[in-house]
């Protein structure tokens, strides 16, 4: 039987102010305990006690009042209240003595905030604790430095919804005490007119993360480029389905318009494009593009040139990857060695392989296991839906079995699993699991591999998702 715990006094003297009439709660601001400020808050949101959150806001003792995972959308009155209270915050020409606010953040995040400061965490050390209260300190000396409101911005519809209308307009008629801030833009469909409305309006070198995730045709990639190269923070860039039809002079001058944006992305990190039909024998304009290396570069689902292979392996900027994904780029008829060049190139940083459904031949594969064997940080290597044979594969197995990290491994099933002409062969396959855990056992320590039949012999899908891989896990004796 658990010991009872009796209330703190500042418990219940908080209970006893909310319980009591919003004048008595807005006048016992100056004397109120900063730890009492978060529960009061919370009471008078959900509560709809508007003079209450207003003199809250203006006294608020935290440098940030994380907003976004309270609101209900598509309702709107407590944040009124909160901009209210904002308004009156940004007119004064001295902040009040015990207003530290600096952030309102409005995206889905803060729950760990209220969380600790309304009692179901209660035991934070005191040197956190002293910690961010050194830190808001620091930060009231800046004293009237433009208010920033953090938002989330993912453009699904053709217009911004209620809720993002009503904070647009409000800050638009306060844009010099007021940056709006984003630091992850994600358009799944919205017209690139109303794009550039909505971002007109949005501090551009705040946004870290940029996630185009519909089909763009390449001179709506162009018309985009500008404000992307405004972007200077950005860190990924994803780009999904970039579309061009006949490639001509004209497609070749966007191409160049919208690469020299990237140049003025210094912190890019990340590049991932999925299926960028314009790469096809033009990669090395895109790579010259590149000021910094990448931690992780996926291209997938398109056509390139040997010759573009060639100059990804000779591009240093891409000599530290962590993560390098070519899954659906045919590389049937590409030279064994450009693989293995490629590789060896990036064996000291790679942690992530993923060469899925890429045409990958015995030869090519033999030809970069040595590489392979190299890559001591690699943990995660999908090579699933490639037609390999049996004798490569067991080589393969014996070429990664002392890589340290490796925990995730994807393979295709055996070309011997397949009759001529193609069809998945389930007998043949069990039989196969049984040479595959004898090279297993012969290895001699734990490991759990998946392997993949491609296509589906039920659906015909390329990879079969509707039976559980093959896992082999074995335990050396105790």
């Amino acid at each position: 039987m658990s010991a009872w715990t009796p209330p703190r006094l500042l418990d219940l003297a908080g209970t006893s102010l909310l319980r009591d009439s919003e004048a008595s709660a807005v006048t016992a601001l100056e004397y109120l305990p900063t730890e009492l400020f978060p529960p009061l808050f919370l009471e008078a949101f959900f509560g709809r006690r508007i003079e209450t959150l207003k003199a809250l806001v203006q006294a608020w003792p935290f440098v940030r009042l994380p907003l976004g995972g309270l609101i209900k959308m598509p309702h709107v009155g407590p944040l009124q209240a909160v901009l209210d209270g904002l308004d009156v915050l940004l007119a004064q020409k001295v902040r009040p003595r015990r207003c530290k606010l600096r952030i309102l953040d409005l995206r889905n995040t803060g729950q760990g905030f209220w969380r600790m400061w309304s009692g179901a965490r209660h035991h934070v050390s005191s040197s956190l604790h002293m910690t961010s209260l050194a830190e808001d300190s620091s930060r009231t000396e800046q004293s009237l430095a433009p208010l920033e409101v953090f938002i989330e911005l993912c453009l699904k519809k053709r217009t911004l919804d209620g809720f993002h209308t009503y904070l647009f307009r409000w800050v638009e008629q306060r844009k010099v005490s007021i940056h709006l801030c984003c630091k992850k833009l994600q358009i799944f469909s919205m017209p690139m007119k109303n794009i550039k409305k909505v971002l007109s309006r949005v501090q551009l070198d705040c946004i870290q993360e940029v996630q185009v995730n519909c089909i763009w045709h390449l001179s709506t990639l162009a018309r985009f480029a500008p404000l992307l190269g405004q972007m200077t923070s950005v860190q990924r860039l994803l780009l999904s389905h970039i579309d061009v039809s006949a490639f001509e002079e004209q497609q070749q001058q966007q191409l160049v318009q919208f690469i020299s944006q990237i140049l003025g992305l210094h912190h890019l990190r990340v590049l991932h494009m999925e299926s960028p039909t314009f790469l096809e024998g033009r990669l090395d304009q895109m790579l010259r593009g590149l000021t910094n290396c990448l931690d992780n570069l996926s291209i997938t689902n398109c056509l390139l040139t040997e010759s573009d292979l060639t100059r990804l392996c000779q591009c240093p900027n891409v000599s530290q990857l962590k993560g390098l994904d070519l899954g659906g780029v045919t590389l049937t008829d590409f030279s064994p060695e450009l693989l293995q060049v490629l590789l060896e190139k990036v064996a000291a940083t790679l942690q992530e392989l993923d060469l899925n459904q890429c045409g990958i031949t015995d030869s090519q594969l033999e030809a970069i296991l040595p590489a392979l064997s190299r890559c001591l940080q690699l943990k995660c290597f999908i090579l699933y839906g490639n037609l390999l044979s049996m004798a490569v594969l067991e080589k393969l197995l014996r070429h990664t079995s002392g890589l340290p990290s490796l925990n995730i491994e994807l393979y295709p099933a055996p070309r011997e699993s397949y009759s001529s002409q193609g069809v998945p062969l389930e007998g043949r396959f069990a039989q196969l699991r049984v040479e595959f855990l004898k090279v297993l056992r012969d290895l001699g320590h734990s490991r759990t591999i998946g392997i993949f039949l491609s296509p589906c012999p039920y659906c015909g899908d390329d990879i079969c998702d509707d039976m559980e891989p093959i896992v082999y896990h074995w335990n050396t004796p105790a």
